[in-house]
Parts: C-alpha cells; structure tokens; sequence
C-alpha cells in the first residue's frame, strides 16, 4: 500500500524503513511490512537525510610504514574497511587518509577510492600501499595489473591453516568468480578469472595427539583476486584459521588443538591471514622498494600458543 503512494521509494527502501522504526502511526512504530493499514489511519514517515556521497576525512589513527610525496604505505589492522560502501559509511582507511593527506590522493579512483590501487579484506591485516597522486596511481595500477610477471612487484601473506600440505610448496591455479549460489564469496569456477596464488610451508604446529593439525604458510599472489588466498587454501583442502566464510566445516578441527590454541583461536575472531610482504617499483624514481610487517599480536599468540604444543 505504501508503495504504491511513495513512488520515490522502492519497496525494500520501504521494508528497511518499516524494519528500522521509521515508519509509525499514532500509536507506535510499525515494525512489520505485512501491516494492514486501516481506513483513517495517518502513517507517518521519517525518512533519513542520504549519506553524502563523497567521504569526510576522519581522524584515524595510522600506523604508517613509508610515506613520501607519491606514495603511502600502511599496516592495516583487523576491523579496518578500505573503503566507503554499503553498511561501512564512516569509520574507514579512506576517511582516515583524507584526514591525514588531505586532497593531494589520487581522483583516478573516484570519490569513494581515493589513492586506492588495491585493498585487504576488513579482518586480513598488513601491508597496503596507497597513491597520492595520479601519477603514482597510474603507475601502482600498472604494477598491480602485471604482479611480477615482467616487473619486480610482489605481494606475500602469511597464512595459518588447517592440515599440512603433502608437500613443501606448491602453486594453486585455479579460476574464480562469484559463487552461483552466495553473492558474497567467491569460488573457483571454470570459466573464472585466472588466479594463480605459489605457497610454501614455512611451520607445522601438532594437535593434543601429536599429529600434524595446522601449518603456517608463506603465500605470493600473481593475481589480485577477491578473497583469492582464502579461496585457493580453502580449495586445496587447507582453509584459513578462524576462516568462518571459507573455512566453516572446519570448525570442530579446533577440539584437537591444545586448550591454549583453542582459546587464541576463539579470541583472534578472524581469518588467520597476515599480508607482510610488499615490493615495487617507486613510481616516481624507479627504485626497488621493501617493505615487510611483522605478524601482529593476535597472530604471535596464535603462533606462540600453536608452537607450545609441539
């Protein structure tokens, strides 16, 4: 009924606004879309103003790794959104970078990316380098659109999972795309975009039986993919530490871990992946630029609980 005298609002903007309390009558809210409304009623709606469309800078603390008049260089930590969108308005790394770099970030992006060139998942932490100006921007694009297949880029995670790989290193190459049936994971699929992620064991850690349970890896993208890591280890049999989108069926692994294991597990409340590596080409200069993150602290007692156990 509402629909069809609010024709500036579609029906899920209205159902949201029912949901959410802004829709009332004399005697109260309506929080249920399938209300009958009765002759005489007067409904009345409260629609909030729209987000601005172009994001406010906000002061985040950064703990910024390089930064010079091109690029910057950060350690984002877990809980951080890359950019505005859909539920994440505020609070995010691009509020902050507007606050600190004020209007020198690249436009390539658009209002919503500024200086974004690639980005991490909300819970995955470690390095992200971000361009100051379009110069920069077009030449981190370029460097990201090849990852190393003719330059010298490389990007390095490290990645606790569950089970030990069969052998020392190996190289997953497998398409992915959307999942058919939930929008928002992603899949190997044939007829995906390629994706090629090389892994190396780098630990193994022992369960309370003194089987091998979990190993740590050293993983390099030469794709950029979404949730590619999580995706590939997860395909491969050997899925993300504390992965709940990826990893779900192997949450029961956890009752074989050691009583403290189990507890760092429960706490880090995210996905077991760390980006410390990151290598390119300074895109004003040409020189060869490092950088490596340390595991932040979640993961170190992950790490310290795991190795305990052996």
């Amino acid at each position: 009924m509402l629909a069809a005298h609010l024709a500036e609002l579609s029906r899920s903007r209205l159902k949201t606004l029912i949901l959410a309390g802004a829709v009332s009558l004399k005697a109260g809210a309506i929080r249920d879309p399938a209300y009958h409304v009765a002759p005489g009623d007067t409904i009345i709606i409260d629609v909030p103003e729209a987000a601005p469309a172009e994001p406010k800078g906000e002061e985040i603390a950064l703990q910024i790794v390089y930064e010079d008049d091109d690029i910057i260089v950060i350690d984002k930590p877990k809980g951080l959104v890359v950019h505005p969108a859909a539920g994440h308005e505020t609070g995010t790394l691009v509020n902050a970078l507007i606050a600190h770099c004020g209007s020198s970030l690249s436009g390539i992006g658009g209002v919503r990316r500024p200086g974004i060139v690639h980005r991490l998942d909300k819970d995955t932490t470690g390095l992200m380098v971000v361009a100051k100006n379009d110069l920069a921007h077009q030449s981190l694009s370029a460097q990201f659109a090849d990852h190393g297949r003719t330059g010298n880029m490389r990007r390095g995670y490290l990645a606790f999972v569950w089970g030990v790989p069969n052998r020392q290193r190996g190289t997953v190459d497998a398409p992915i795309d959307r999942h058919p049936h939930a929008r928002e994971k992603m899949a190997v699929r044939q007829g995906g975009r390629e994706a090629v992620t090389h892994w190396e064991v780098q630990e193994s850690f022992a369960g309370r039986d003194g089987k091998p349970v979990a190993a740590l890896l050293a993983c390099e993208l030469k794709t950029g993919r979404t949730h590619q890591i999580r995706v590939h280890l997860a395909h491969s049999g050997h899925p993300l530490l504390g992965d709940a989108v990826y990893g779900p069926h192997f949450k029961t692994k956890a009752s074989q871990l050691g009583p403290e294991s189990r507890e760092a597990l429960a706490a880090l409340g995210r996905q077991a992946l760390h980006a410390y590596l990151l290598v390119l080409e300074h895109p004003r200069s040409g020189e060869l630029l490092h950088w490596e993150a340390p595991l932040p602290e979640d993961l170190l007692l992950l790490e310290r609980c795991l190795k305990a156990a052996l």
